[in-house]
């Protein structure tokens, strides 16, 4: 009988001749430990220099939570608000463009949109809300405030809102340069009572991965990825994965896969359950680079790993994701943003060059077609060189 270590290590040789790693090799890379676990990491960091080289790049942003109310109950949600509750409610319009406004002021490109699903569906008093505004939809909404971003501020909004129908993504489309909805896991297991999902309807992955996949209809440009730690299990952890990778190759439109850790937060009902040890996040990270190639960006968030971020560059990403000079994560407020200086020496320190992006990658500025709005192309055109980066940056990759 083969030992676990003897199997992982012919996984690896076969990996490094492979070009896309298979069910069965990500099953097992996913258990590597110690010499093992040091040569995945080895593997992934070759994989993305192949694709990416010597560069790692970011997104400056404002974050801007347009309402916390959301008819889930998710186990380890700190962000949501039931009415009544501090923080309820709808952003008003001039909430909404001061922190716009401050954020081009900073230099920022991107306004990061963040909102609960559908809480005219479970509150009346959303509904109220909504109507007092002159809209029956969240979604109605957000698409005006996303219009009055651009137009009044010139930031590109990018939009995490939720499952959405292949119409309110249309409605969305022309105001909007990127949009995201996190898979999470692809686990039905996860909605059953005891379950971090229980009591959220649209965590079900058939609503997420119906989202993801009209998205590719309409060529849009999305991120997606998952969060590890929740209860899942690893076959679980690599399917959610696999789904992924099939959509994209179907429509060619994931522009960035996120691999997001559980952090245990004293509100939540998932206070007591175990984080994730950083090994583990390293491994999955691997394994992502590994099972998506050279050619996928791929992030993993800094604030979640503050005294170990640059590490998850020796694990195979090649983007930190939306860094704020000006608001906070709302969604892990304990967790701040390493300031773009820190990021930048953390980065440089293993040999890597940071450069600024849009909240639109550039291959999907220069290179694949019909991706942006022709209402938004003449602002992204204004603000991308010709490689689709931010221009402004000088000869070198570096900021």
């Amino acid at each position: 009988m083969t030992e676990p270590g003897s199997a992982i290590q012919a996984e690896l040789d076969q990996a490094y001749g492979s070009r896309l790693l298979t069910r069965r090799q990500a099953a097992l890379l996913l258990q590597a430990e110690g010499d093992d676990l040091r040569r995945l990491l080895k593997l992934a960091t070759a994989v993305r220099d192949l694709g990416k080289g010597r560069m790692v790049t970011f997104s400056k942003k404002v974050f801007i939570p347009l309402t916390r109310l959301c008819r889930d109950r998710c186990g380890y949600c700190a962000f949501r608000r039931d009415p009544g509750e501090s923080g309820d409610g709808f952003m008003i319009p001039d909430e909404v463009l001061v922190i716009a406004s401050a954020g081009a002021a900073r230099g920022c490109t991107e306004a990061l949109f963040s909102l609960g699903e559908r809480p005219e569906l479970a509150f009346p008093e959303a509904r109220r809300a909504l109507a007092e505004r002159g809209y029956r939809r969240t979604i109605e909404y957000l698409a005006r405030m996303c219009e009055r971003v651009v137009t009044e501020t010139g930031l590109l909004p990018h939009v995490n809102s939720g499952t959405m129908s292949i119409a309110e993504m249309a409605m969305l489309r022309d105001s909007t340069v990127s949009m995201g909805l996190m898979l999470e896991s692809v686990s039905t297991r996860l909605l059953q009572a005891g379950g971090p999902h229980r009591a959220s309807p649209d965590k079900h992955p058939l609503r997420r991965l119906r989202t993801i996949e009209d998205a590719g209809r309409l060529r849009i440009a999305f991120t997606t990825g998952i969060l590890i730690g929740i209860g899942e299990s690893l076959e679980e952890r690599i399917d959610s994965l696999f789904a992924i990778r099939a959509l994209h190759a179907r429509f060619g439109h994931i522009q960035e896969v996120i691999v997001q850790s559980f952090r245990a937060k004293p509100s939540v009902p998932m206070r007591g359950h175990p984080e994730p040890p950083l090994r583990d996040l390293l491994r999955t990270v691997a394994v992502a680079r590994l099972i998506f190639g050279p050619d996928m960006n791929l992030q993993a968030p800094p604030n979640l790993s503050p005294d170990a971020y640059p590490l998850l560059l020796l694990a195979g990403i090649n983007d930190w994701g939306g860094i704020s000079p000006v608001t906070r994560d709302h969604i892990n407020p304990e967790a701040p943003w390493p300031t773009i200086e820190a990021l930048r020496d953390a980065t440089s320190a293993l040999g890597y060059r940071l450069k600024e992006r849009l909240p639109i990658y550039p291959e999907y500025i220069v290179h694949k077609a019909g991706f942006i709005s022709p209402s938004l192309a003449s602002r992204v055109m204004a603000l991308a060189d010709e490689a689709g980066y931010l221009k402004g940056q000088g000869i070198g990759y570096g900021v």
